[in-house]
């Protein structure tokens, strides 16, 4: 005999009634539980051959049935299979979302700079004040986790974790640990990993050590966030068409500039909520770039929901079309709001 799908039916009716009641369970109420339009008589010949197959129990003569240990052990794996699944349409779904959001950056930057005929510049959003939304771990060998984060705004950082090999790990124990860690930590921020938040963790668990490298790893890719963050450029060699900057000494500096990251970041330090849409215009040595000094650098903050904010930016001569900039970033502005409505 096979566990078809009108045996997993009347299996799972019976186990799910038993947990909830503790009674035996007869085919009367399996006929109403399950939704199955099938007679009692028809569910006690399913029954018996569930108890034939060791997944059922009859506790008494002319009682219900109970699950057996073979019963228990089927629903948890199927329980089990299901979390994982779930897991893994989340882990396929977010980086589809983290691939889209690479795309839309990198369209958006080259956008501007046709536009504007200018360099330009966008930052990728930061997640050092954002809140986590869904962690999954996945064991790659004996001695290694892949740990994997989604914070708000989709995005995705992840750390491989060497675990505490005095302790017994396998797909079970690391499915629980998954479900530990979202029910701790979802939701929660940066600010909000204290000491006593980690000890908290741990205690909920024997695997204490491997629990404590996974925070430690969690901590880690919130330190290092800002190095880590991306800026993507477009147009580099339009500025390159204005004679004033077309020097070599002048050629030389603003390709030195664009290429020093940790000023960009600067120039584009990721906004706060309240200043989304804000424009700076910088002329000249009023510019935080100090190798761009004949240059002019406009900026405006953006905002595309969930939290997820970064900043726009726009090179050119101090002889830029600021009126032909300033329409166009706010034009931007104006579309990303009407595009998600809820950012604000």
């Amino acid at each position: 005999m096979t566990l078809d799908d009108r045996k997993l039916i009347i299996l799972t009716a019976i186990i799910k009634n038993y947990l909830e009641t503790g009674e035996p369970v007869g085919s009367r109420t399996i006929s109403k539980y399950s939704g199955l339009n099938l007679s009692s008589a028809t569910i006690r010949n399913e029954m018996s051959d569930l108890e034939e197959m060791g997944y059922i129990l009859q506790p008494h003569t002319s009682a219900g049935r109970i699950p057996s240990d073979k019963g228990y052990r089927f629903y948890v794996d199927q329980l089990m299979q299901k979390q994982v699944r779930e897991l893994d349409e989340v882990k396929s779904s977010m980086f589809q979302r983290v691939d889209r959001l690479e795309t839309v950056l990198k369209s958006l930057v080259r956008s501007i700079a046709e536009n504007t005929h200018y360099a330009a510049m966008i930052s990728g959003p930061s997640i050092q004040r954002r809140r986590i939304r869904f962690l999954q771990l996945s064991l790659v060998d004996s001695r290694r986790l892949l740990l994997v984060v989604m914070f708000e705004g989709n995005i995705v950082r992840t750390a491989m974790v060497r675990r505490d090999e005095r302790e017994e790990l396998d797909f079970n124990t690391v499915l629980s640990l998954n479900l530990l860690l979202n029910d701790e930590l979802s939701g929660l921020g940066g600010d909000d990993l204290t000491e006593g938040r980690c000890a908290k963790v741990c205690a909920r668990s024997g695997l204490r050590g491997t629990l404590q490298a996974i925070l430690k790893s969690l901590i880690s890719i919130l330190d290092t966030d800002g190095e880590e963050r991306q800026i993507y450029t477009s147009g580099a060699t339009n500025i390159f068409k204005y004679p004033e900057l077309t020097d070599s000494e002048n050629a030389e500096r603003l390709i030195a500039a664009l290429e020093k990251k940790d000023e960009l970041l600067e120039l584009m330090e990721e906004p706060d909520s309240e200043s989304k849409g804000q424009i700076q215009v910088y002329i000249g040595k009023e510019s935080p770039l100090r190798d761009i000094g004949d240059c002019s650098v406009v900026t405006a903050n953006y905002e595309l929901g969930n939290g997820m904010r970064g900043t726009i930016g726009v090179i050119g001569p101090k002889r830029m079309d600021y009126e032909k900039v300033l329409e166009i970033l706010t034009r931007l502005m104006n579309e990303m709001d009407q595009a998600f409505p809820g950012n604000g």
